[in-house]
Formats: C-alpha cells, sequence, structure tokens
C-alpha cells in the first residue's frame, strides 16, 4: 500500500473512532472532546488538500513506506 492510501485510510478510521467516542448516542461514548480530534484530522485534510504537503505522509514514507498516487 502506498503512503497515500495509507493516510486516507488512517484518516478515515481515526475520524470514525472519534466520532464513535464522542457522540452522546454511541455505545462507545467517552467524552465530547473526542469530537475536537475529529475537527483535528478533517483540517488536517483540508490543509493537505490545498497545499499538496502531508505531515503523516512524510512519517510514514521516513518509516519506508513507498511514496505513490
Amino acid at each position: 500500500m502506498t503512503s497515500w492510501k495509507l493516510v486516507r485510510v488512517m484518516a478515515g478510521f481515526f475520524i470514525l473512532l472519534s466520532l464513535a467516542l464522542g457522540v452522546a448516542e454511541s455505545p462507545l461514548f467517552m467524552s465530547h472532546y473526542w469530537l475536537y480530534f475529529t475537527a483535528f484530522v478533517g483540517i488536517n485534510l483540508l490543509q493537505s488538500g490545498l497545499t499538496d504537503w502531508c505531515l503523516m505522509e512524510n512519517m510514514l514514507r521516513k518509516f519506508g513506506v513507498r511514496a505513490g498516487c
């Protein structure tokens, strides 16, 4: 899996997890503060789309994940 695809998979996982932990109707609810993490991931996705630079992708490449689009 390329770094680009892995970033998208991780972002989706983090969003779903933070929603499960932050929405009061969820059986996994812990705190509303988890919704801030959802916003953080969304802001990073927006920034990455506008600037074509992603810190997570750079970190994955340093761990040996191959680059790709």
